[in-house]
């Protein structure tokens, strides 16, 4: 998908569109998640500091992720590709990878040509805009790192297939680090060894790249410089673990902030278990300091639980046990050893119940429903119930559905609009309006609360051409 995250938010509000926009955390700590392309055009770009795209584009739209929208979007495009073929293997929400010759009817196999795959290709672009009004590029090729190579390629709104023969013509001119496992260590290594292109990599040949990386990490980059990548395109597997964390936008060293934390982080966690309709047994928490050192700790319980109340304790025991003295940058809950049951004998679980009460935390009050579900969250507490955050929804009682546009001094200002209406009109209110509250995401499509069907224009296989082998990775 396009600018996804960034993207989304334009469809959902008309007075964005066309115009930069970045999502991510909008505190001092604060990272840049999406920039539209109208955005990076100024030189934004995803996990560049929040302080830095201020500078670089202080006119844009810096808005609050929306996480659940983003996932509801996602799952519409994920069905979409599981039409094509049972073999999808979802990289993150806005990206899979696709073996459409699994896809293909009995018989079908080794039909398909450049041409069929690309008719597959471009159905599954005007679906996918059909579905959620939104823009995907695609590549196709014999293997995932073609695939994926040829996507970047065809970005914005685009797509480029890779026939048999061509790969390492194309490959040759470009960056070394355009292929899998090559990051900065790898790509300096090869650098003073005087190699800086895929073409030069293949030309030095299998055993000057193993003396260079050693046998395993040589090997695999001499087979990829060539175009040869056997990886299978595996299907989604079920989630180890589920986990929330948040990022603050000044370090806590406060114990009972930090209890709290922990305690509203546990109810996160556990909602989203429930949602997936799973319990765990291992209950892990995750501290990272002021200095950027990190430690996880985990209990493991006698039995698989989606009770909040046990996962808040057995995450209260956790962090008593760490020295949070110095400063908190970030604090995280997790549940794994995942289970599709709920163990009984939740008594049994969680004896330290009895044992005192230096371990229990009150359990909080949910999180006002201003507040982000990402990183640079910050602040929590009572003064937060009335922080409206950019971007996030609200309804008022005379004005209907709008987003909040921005904050402060005891004001907030909303843009009343919805998807699919004009760029709507903007009013300010007084922070604790009681007219004025939070409420769900309009989702894209059209401003319609229920999501659209998935293929709106139903083709046969004969029509379309059928399957073709390669994997497109939207």
């Amino acid at each position: 998908m396009d600018a996804f995250y960034a993207a989304v938010e334009q469809a959902a509000k008309p007075s964005l569109r066309g115009k930069p926009v970045i999502v991510g955390g909008l505190g001092p700590r604060g990272v840049v998640a999406t920039a539209s392309y109208e955005a990076r055009v100024f030189g934004v770009h995803s996990a560049m500091p929040m302080a830095q795209a201020r500078r670089l584009c202080p006119n844009a739209a810096y808005l609050t992720p929306r996480f659940g929208l983003y996932r509801r979007v996602s799952e519409v495009v994920m069905r979409l590709l599981r039409e094509l073929s049972p073999l999808v293997e979802p990289l993150s929400l806005d990206e899979a990878f696709v073996d459409l010759q699994a896809g293909g009817a009995e018989g079908d196999m080794g039909r398909w040509s450049a041409g069929t795959a690309r008719e597959a290709g471009e159905r599954l672009r005007r679906d996918i805009r059909a579905a959620t009004g939104l823009s995907g590029s695609v590549g196709l090729a014999g293997s995932k790192m073609l695939a994926k190579i040829a996507s970047e390629q065809a970005k914005p709104d685009g797509l480029l297939v890779i026939p048999p023969g061509t790969e390492r013509a194309l490959l040759a001119p470009m960056p070394v680090r355009t292929l899998p496992g090559v990051g900065p260590a790898t790509a300096q290594a090869l650098r003073r060894a005087g190699i800086a292109t895929v073409g030069e990599t293949a030309e030095a040949g299998e055993a000057e790249l193993v003396r260079l990386l050693g046998r395993a990490h040589g090997g695999a980059l001499y087979a990829m410089a060539r175009g040869i990548d056997d990886r299978p395109v595996v299907a989604e597997r079920d989630a180890k673990s589920v986990s929330v964390e948040d990022t603050f936008d000044t370090d806590l060293t406060d114990r009972a902030r930090i209890r709290a934390e922990v305690a509203r982080l546990a109810d996160r966690c556990v909602a989203r278990l429930r949602a997936a309709g799973r319990s765990g047994r291992t209950v892990v928490v995750k501290v990272r300091s002021y200095d950027f050192s990190t430690l996880t700790r985990s209990e493991t319980l006698r039995g698989p639980t989606d009770d909040p109340a046990v996962v808040r304790e057995a995450a209260a025991r956790l962090v008593e046990g760490v020295d949070t003295t110095a400063g908190v940058r970030l604090l995280g809950v997790g549940v794994s050893g995942l289970a599709d049951f709920t163990q009984e004998d939740l008594f049994a679980q969680t004896g330290a119940r009895a044992a005192g009460s230096s371990g229990t935390v009150r359990p909080p009050s949910p999180d006002p429903p201003m507040a982000a579900d990402g990183p640079g969250r910050g602040g929590r507490g009572a003064e937060a119930v009335r922080r409206w955050l950019p971007g996030l929804d609200v309804r008022h009682a005379r004005y209907g559905p709008g987003w909040v546009q921005g904050s402060g001094l005891g004001r907030v200002t909303v843009r009343f609009e919805r998807p699919g209406s004009p760029p709507g009109r903007v009013r300010t209110f007084v922070v604790d309006d009681p007219e004025l509250e939070s409420s769900e995401p309009l989702p894209p499509w059209d401003g319609q609360d229920s999501e659209p069907a998935t293929r709106p224009n139903v083709m046969s296989s004969s029509e379309a051409g059928g399957p073709a082998p390669g994997t497109p990775s939207p």
